[in-house]
């Protein structure tokens, strides 16, 4: 069990954070689900950029642009910081509206995995999406309950997808020429609330353990490379959304949390990976 001084407020009275992510700058950026913008965090002062809808997961582009899903305007939009702009790129996929798009991350070619849950809590209608860096959209996985957060291996070779009111997580074999996702099974189950909630946003340390934000139950879920949970790091919230590691190893696990509204700081030594 961690000890509170290794826990640090950075921010507080956000409307549902999500999505934590670092630019090459080392801002921190997030979004507010609620809020219906994206927050920077940079020298300790918090900035608010208003971009409507429901902004949940946020990714870099290799360009520097901030890749979100948005759940209300069932899109995958994008913010340009240095004009602070917003575009809409992704409506659509196999000829239906994107149905409330949740999480998202890009492999080592540039495509773009993301997760669609829709109101998939009590019929396994949620799947998870490409959208390659040639700009073609698909389905590569379908019939889950509630997908959610996502991350791939040091090397890019596997994806992992939390999926929420399963408690569990899968694992499987990702080929990004062929953008496939292969012989994907259960990996591993958390220990999720008794009501509403589970694993939601997830990220891989450098110790090879995969640090899951499981929503409900106030921890980060610590799964090592076997699938067992190995640790557990207690919050002062209810309702941990996601989690990510500082890159510059500053700030050490950064986790937002919703029933509070802050963005929280885990002393560590340990850092991201970087696909």
């Amino acid at each position: 069990m961690p000890q509170p001084e290794r826990l640090q407020v950075l921010a507080s009275g956000l409307a549902f954070p999500e999505g934590p992510v670092f630019a090459k700058d080392g801002s921190l950026w997030g979004v507010e689900l609620q809020g219906q913008g994206l927050v920077q965090l940079q020298n300790g002062q918090l900035k608010r950029y208003h971009v409507g809808g429901k902004p949940n997961g946020l990714a870099f582009h290799k360009n520097g642009e901030l890749w979100f899903c948005d759940a209300e305007k069932n899109a995958i939009r994008v913010f340009n910081p240095a004009t602070k702009t917003t575009k809409t790129l992704l409506e659509t996929i196999e000829g239906m509206p994107l149905n409330a798009p949740n999480d998202l991350a890009f492999d080592s070619a540039g495509n773009l995995v993301f997760t669609c849950p829709g109101n998939s809590r009590q019929e396994p209608t949620g799947y998870v999406a490409l959208l390659s860096s040639d700009g073609i959209a698909r389905k590569i996985a379908e019939g889950l309950y509630f997908p959610n957060g996502l991350a791939f291996s040091a090397d890019g070779k596997q994806l992992f997808v939390a999926e929420t009111y399963r408690h569990r997580l899968w694992k499987g074999d990702w080929d990004h020429t062929r953008h496939q996702w292969t012989h994907a099974n259960v990996w591993a189950e958390v220990e999720g609330p008794s009501g509403p909630g589970g694993p939601d946003g997830m990220a891989f340390g450098e110790d090879g353990n995969l640090y899951v934000a499981v929503y409900g139950t106030g921890k980060i879920q610590v799964i090592n490379k076997l699938g067992k949970i190995c640790h557990t790091i207690s919050l002062p919230g209810s309702n941990p959304t996601n989690c990510a590691f500082d890159p510059d190893g500053k700030l050490g696990l950064i986790i937002t949390e919703a029933q509070n509204g802050q963005l929280l700081s885990y002393r560590t030594s340990l850092k991201g990976i970087i696909n």
